[in-house]
């Protein structure tokens, strides 16, 4: 008989759920919950709580729902025996964290929590934490820390520590109140095995830990705030756990929320992004994947640790064991075009969509490719939902440039996937730049499948030939993997994650290269980006900055 893993994918919008053969990597079946508060970025659900700008919250209960939504649907549709059912692996957006009692208990779980907002899940793409960023990075400049290096010179506001300082910041009540400050990765999984363990990843990229050093001296958090000392201690943990690990088996309520027997081995937490590497066959230095969604993470794998400009973290064994791990990325790409076809896409092109019966999104990659490079006269920064690398800056905005009364729909969403390109671009020559070999690209995620003409345009962008996973859900693959990891050789999976990909990992014979001639005039539109890029992005012009005070101050002021 077969021996299948399962792999739960909790993204931004949604979670899903995979059934994988373990011999080949074969998806049997995926179900997909949506979250029923999805993102929660206006006010608090049931309550006339407002949130500021900047905010992005989620329900944990709606993790709880993934779980007892698409688990028993894939295990029904499939109809494999559940002792055949070896493993599980999730993996999460982050940073995504939240606070708890001290059994796991979610603080918006309970009444009296219920309307401070401080007690929900603060989202990956939550940025309200700048302040609080800014401070972390001014101390660690201050006293000298060697570990800012590692994160390319500046702690964003999405990671960790900036999200618990502003907790203690704005609501010290919450922090108090708080046995447990914790990524949703590892609170999942402790949902399912009953046991607190957390992950080298989320701690290394996220939470400032090194398999090295461990988290930063008592000391710097004490600088940061008297109240702080003892954060690690209080309300964290030292004890952090390698990827593929067993956290444990499920528990009887795990077990009674999925339909899987009890018992069976829950893999330690991992990341969406740095998931994929694996499930992307990539497990030797050189190789870029590029996980292309709602945003995009670049990883790329190293012998030895460098400094990169802008890069979110390097970390050993943090994606692959026995290779240092490094990480950037872009905050909005995929989310830049679902904006333009929500809010800026005249009438006409609806009405076209639906005589053709296709989407805006076909329609518009379907125009655009029409359009030569260079042809619309038109040239963006992606900066839609900020920059993470190379300027890790959330309160940069968007430009669009070169627009007349003549520009049409079509035009701006092919000069909005070029931003987006040239943005990718410019974190290869920073890699590049700093040491960290980058000889070919790996797209995954769910852009890849979708818009042929953006895989086209990257191709083009980067003067390299791009690769494509094979699966449409290699997040929720590369969980599973590490779930057949986590049960072992002995239940039918795998020792190590390189075994797995070996097996379990493919690539489409699909690829996408160079088009002659499109490099060039993307080199004289790039040069204008960067140019662009650095007069906006590194202090020449903080017009962004000046408007975003100015929206923050009348915003306060209608409240």
């Amino acid at each position: 008989m077969g021996k299948y893993a399962i792999g739960v994918d909790f993204g931004t919008e949604s979670g899903r759920a995979v059934l994988v053969d373990v011999a080949d990597g074969r998806e049997l079946v995926t179900s997909v919950y949506r979250y029923a508060n999805g993102v929660i970025d206006e006010k608090l659900p049931g309550t006339d709580v407002r949130l500021e700008p900047d905010w992005a919250l989620q329900d944990p209960n709606d993790y709880v729902e993934t779980f007892k939504q698409t688990i028993p649907a894939i295990l029904a549709e499939s109809g494999v025996d559940l002792a055949d059912v070896i493993g599980i692996g999730i993996d999460f957006t982050a940073c995504t964290m939240l606070p708890t009692t001290a059994d796991g208990t979610p603080l918006c779980f309970l009444p009296e929590w219920r309307e401070n907002p401080h007690a929900w899940v603060k989202l990956w793409k939550h940025h309200a934490a700048q302040p609080e960023a800014d401070k972390i990075n001014e101390v660690a400049r201050q006293m000298s820390q060697a570990w800012l290096e590692r994160y390319g010179g500046k702690i964003s506001s999405e990671w960790f520590f900036s999200k618990v300082l502003q907790i203690l910041d704005e609501a010290p009540e919450v922090y108090d109140a708080s046995d447990r400050l914790i990524e949703a990765a590892d609170w999942v999984v402790w949902q399912l095995c009953g046991e607190e363990k957390r992950n080298a990843c989320t701690a290394g990229y996220k939470a400032i830990w090194s398999k090295a050093d461990g988290f930063p001296a008592r000391e710097y958090f004490a600088a940061l705030d008297p109240r702080l000392a003892d954060v690690v201690d209080a309300k964290m943990s030292r004890q952090v756990y390698a990827l593929g690990e067993r956290a444990g088996g499920l528990t009887a309520q795990a077990a009674g929320w999925t339909g899987l027997r009890e018992g069976t081995a829950v893999a330690i937490a991992n990341v969406d992004a740095h998931v994929t590497v694996p499930a992307a066959t990539v497990v030797e230095p050189g190789r870029m994947v590029m996980i292309m969604g709602t945003s995009i993470c670049h990883m790329v794998l190293g012998e030895e640790p460098k400094v990169v400009e802008g890069m979110c973290g390097v970390v050993e064994d943090g994606i692959i064991p026995g290779l240092f791990g490094f990480e950037a990325g872009q905050s909005g790409v995929g989310d830049i075009f679902a904006w333009f076809v929500d809010h800026g896409v005249p009438p006409e092109y609806h009405v076209l969509a639906r005589e053709r019966g296709i989407d805006l999104h076909r329609l518009l990659e379907e125009e655009a490719a029409k359009l030569k490079p260079g042809e619309s006269g038109l040239l963006a920064l992606d900066w839609w939902n900020g920059n993470r690398s190379v300027l890790v800056d959330v309160d940069l905005t968007g430009v669009l440039l070169g627009m007349t009364l003549a520009t049409t729909a079509p035009q701006i969403y092919r000069a909005l996937i070029e931003a987006t390109a040239f943005g990718t671009r410019v974190i290869v020559e920073a890699f590049e730049s700093g040491g960290v070999a980058v000889e070919e690209l790996v797209a995954a995620g769910g852009l890849p499948e979708k818009n042929k003409l953006l895989m086209q345009i990257y191709a083009d962008v980067t003067g390299r030939e791009i690769k494509v996973v094979a699966s449409a859900q290699a997040p929720a693959l590369g969980s599973a993997m590490h779930g057949a990891v986590a049960a072992g050789r002995r239940a039918g999976g795998y020792d190590t994650i390189a075994e797995a990909a070996q097996k379990m990992a493919h690539l489409k014979e699909e690829t996408f290269r160079p088009v002659a001639g499109h490099n060039a005039v993307y080199d004289q539109l790039y040069a204008e980006y960067v140019r662009l890029y650095d007069y906006f992005g590194r202090g020449q012009n903080d017009v962004m900055k000046t408007l975003k005070r100015i929206k923050a101050e009348s915003w306060g002021a209608g409240s």
